[in-house]
């Protein structure tokens, strides 16, 4: 992975990885990085163990990929996200 991010930028990457609606494709919004780089970056900044449950848990979820969510899904928004436009961090 070529990108360089921020301890901050970093982990709410790995937040928003970790949250069952937040899909990859609001990642690349926000981060400018695919899915394969989230997976890539999930793989290098946890542990082995954790790793492979978050990629279990998320391989195929329907709410991860915006094209296979249906409709009544909607949109999640964290209690902790505040307004977040283009690639600007949320404040906590």
């Amino acid at each position: 992975m070529k990108k360089e991010f921020t301890e901050r930028e970093l982990d709410r990457i790995i937040e928003m990885a970790w949250e069952d609606r937040t899909p990859f494709e609001a990642i690349t919004f926000q981060f400018n990085i695919s899915e394969q780089e989230t997976i890539e970056l999930m793989r290098k900044h946890m542990k082995p163990s954790s790793f492979r449950m978050w990629r279990k848990r998320v391989q195929g979820r329907k709410t991860k990929h915006l094209k296979l969510r249906d409709n009544q899904t909607g949109r999640f928004k964290c209690s902790r996200q505040r307004h977040i436009s283009g690639n600007k961090v949320s404040k906590r």
